[in-house]
């Protein structure tokens, strides 16, 4: 116990007065003797003795009540459990993250656990609150009213420890109450490692009633026709999905189809089919769950024709000649002594067909073109130069070739999944016809094998820079070392590798995945190109190479939708943006991992949980109330103590 004013306890001594006036009432009586009171003898000894008693009654009870009222002006307490945290200022993490749009017993999470900060919190507690888009330092409840109000949701990840860093470098060396309010939704101890648990630190965690969600989870072209496009649409089912989906498509703001999805599974496909020209719309959904991941947008360019240049023996191109047509593609077949190297970045792929020997200029170029964007295919020649074949690869990660083996091989594996063939097979068949090769080189290196032989050795690789792909084949496909070129793959296989994903096929890039896209434009120094729709716009970052642009979005645009890359109020190229879709599946709430924290249902309980813990516990109450206890005992004494 301590005393707020410890001097007052030197009035103790005044305890001796009511002992001396005791004393003083207590002397011994003086024997007198009469003749004629034999008979009250035994009377007068009863009652000096009840009034002996009475007596030390009076003086314990005047002890204990002066002394109670000296105690309760010096005002003792007990020190409060957690003192030593009293001057901390307290910090809000608020995930605004997609899941938080997830329906509680009281409506959306988000704007449930924004309702309990207003209402909750004391109007002259300051605070600092920080969400994952910003954060206000300093503040109280009037303040940022309406600003909490206006919160909106965000595609980035909920990270309390990212948050806390930077409350931590805005305030170092402040002691902070951490409050975090979040659905937990993939939250792993990662995230909240740089959370103390010895230090005060409160977890919120609200839960949605229903957790059961319906996403659009990617669209794709799912086969060229000549005339249409088929579009494979990919829905997603988390949890149980009892009821029929209505999917929409439209271009534009114009519905083109509208069907039912009936989910027998937790995925299902639905194809749409869509003239062969420029498409700028979206799929949409309607559930009653997550309404972020309904929307999946994208964007097809008509198609143009692919510039295809192949360079070797005009006879061994061949074969090329009649793959890539006029109707789709510009190809040119050009002798290693011919090549014009002014025209190489004009190209969309360039395969090297059985080179014996790679000029040092052509590999510098390749390289260079392969990080602008271009495809590169490269077909060994049976006697060409390992040394020569790996200072090219060296350009394309680590992929290497080792010396040729005269052994012949079977080709046995195909990686359906690869983005080559993915549209090719609508299943999986085991009864195909596989190619072989007489002789081979051995490929090695962290290359996506595409086709493989019997040994899990590649026979087609293929790596990538998410701009352009480079294609390696570890052996020569001329009809004196393969059958390949007989073989039902030849034509997908080499018709997808010259395939330029910025003039055929779907532009959807996710929001935060820092994705690149490549176009072709002519910029002078000061001109820049900006990305724009109806609601918004920004400069993303970008690069010209020579005839191209390259764009870096980073974590723009904040809002999915279609967009449009414009130059001086000309379209470019329209492109389309999406959310990541991390968020949507509500079973992946990871509470567990909390159980060395405090956890609360709101934040009123967390202000009065601080408030107890760091408030004394003051006494002088009670010793007041002792006083007149006391008080009221000696009154008793008087009156009814004879």
């Amino acid at each position: 116990m301590q005393f707020k004013h410890p001097e007052i306890l030197y009035f103790l001594f005044l305890l001796v007065i009511p002992v001396l006036v005791h004393l003083f009432q207590l002397r011994r009586f003086q024997k007198e003797y009469f003749t004629n009171v034999r008979f009250l003898k035994e009377l007068n000894m009863q009652t000096r003795k009840s009034s002996k008693i009475k007596k030390w009654l009076l003086l314990f009870t005047r002890l204990f009540l002066l002394a109670c009222l000296i105690i309760a002006f010096a005002q003792p307490f007990f020190k409060a459990s957690d003192s030593n945290n009293k001057s901390n200022e307290m910090v809000i993490l608020l995930d605004n993250s997609f899941s938080m749009q997830a329906k509680g017993s009281k409506g959306e999470l988000l704007k449930r656990a924004v309702q309990d900060i207003l209402e909750n919190t004391p109007e002259d507690q300051q605070f600092s609150l920080i969400t994952t888009t910003g954060a206000y330092w300093d503040t109280d409840v009037k303040t940022i009213q309406k600003e909490l109000q206006n919160t909106n949701y965000s595609s980035v990840p909920f990270h309390p420890d990212f948050l806390l860093t930077k409350a931590e470098t805005k305030k170092p060396n402040t002691g902070k109450d951490i409050v975090v309010i979040t659905d937990a939704i993939n939250l792993d101890t990662k995230n909240i490692s740089s959370l103390d648990s010895d230090k005060p630190v409160y977890f919120i965690v609200p839960k949605a009633e229903n957790k059961a969600n319906v996403a659009v989870d990617s669209v794709y072209i799912s086969q060229t026709l000549d005339n249409f496009y088929e579009i494979g649409v990919t829905l997603k089912a988390y949890g149980k999905a009892d009821n029929d989906v209505s999917v929409a498509l439209y271009n534009g703001k114009e519905l083109t189809a509208k069907t039912l999805a009936k989910f027998t599974e937790a995925s299902e496909t639905l194809t749409f089919t869509i003239p062969k020209k420029d498409f700028h719309g979206h799929v949409s959904i309607s559930d009653n769950s997550l309404s972020y991941d309904n929307d999946y947008y994208f964007s097809i360019t008509k198609p143009e024709k692919s510039n295809v240049l192949a360079i070797g023996e005009n006879a061994k191109n061949k074969f090329l000649s009649r793959i890539y047509t006029e109707d789709d593609f510009v190809f040119t077949s050009s002798e290693l002594g011919a090549v014009d190297y002014n025209s190489l970045e004009k190209q969309d792929a360039i395969i090297l067909n059985e080179l014996k020997e790679i000029p040092q200029a052509l590999i510098t170029t390749l390289k260079s073109f392969y990080a602008k964007g271009g495809n590169v295919v490269i077909i060994p020649a049976p006697d060409g130069s390992v040394q020569n074949l790996n200072s090219l690869l060296s350009g394309f990660g680590n992929a290497t070739l080792q010396a040729a083996t005269q052994t012949e091989r079977q080709i046995t594996k195909i990686s359906f999944s690869h983005p080559l063939y993915q549209t090719v097979f609508e299943k999986k068949t085991d009864n195909f016809q596989y190619p072989k090769v007489n002789s081979a080189y051995t490929l090695s290196g962290t290359a996506l094998p595409v086709l493989s032989y019997a040994d899990q050795t590649p026979f087609l690789a293929s790596a990538t820079n998410r701009l352009g792909n480079v294609y390696i084949f570890s052996a020569a496909i001329n009809k004196q070392n393969s059958n390949f070129q007989n073989s039902p793959l030849i034509v997908p296989t080499f018709y997808n590798m010259a395939q330029n994903s910025g003039k055929t096929g779907i532009t959807a890039i996710t929001i935060g995945e820092n994705q690149s896209l490549i176009i072709d434009a002519l910029l002078s120094k000061d001109e820049v190109v900006t990305v724009k729709n109806e609601e918004a716009d920004f400069i993303p970052m970008q690069q010209i190479l020579n005839n191209k642009i390259k764009l870096s979005f980073g974590d723009y645009p904040e809002t999915a939708g279609n967009y449009s890359v414009v130059k001086n109020n000309e379209v470019l190229k329209n492109v389309s943006f999406n959310y990541p879709r991390t968020e949507s599946n509500l079973s992946l709430q990871n509470e567990n991992i909390l159980k060395d924290y405090t956890k609360t249902d709101s934040v009123s309980t967390v202000y009065n949980d601080i408030k107890s813990q760091r408030t004394a516990s003051e006494l002088w109450k009670w010793f007041i109330i002792g006083t007149l206890v006391f008080l009221l005992l000696e009154l008793f004494i008087q009156k009814f103590v004879k």
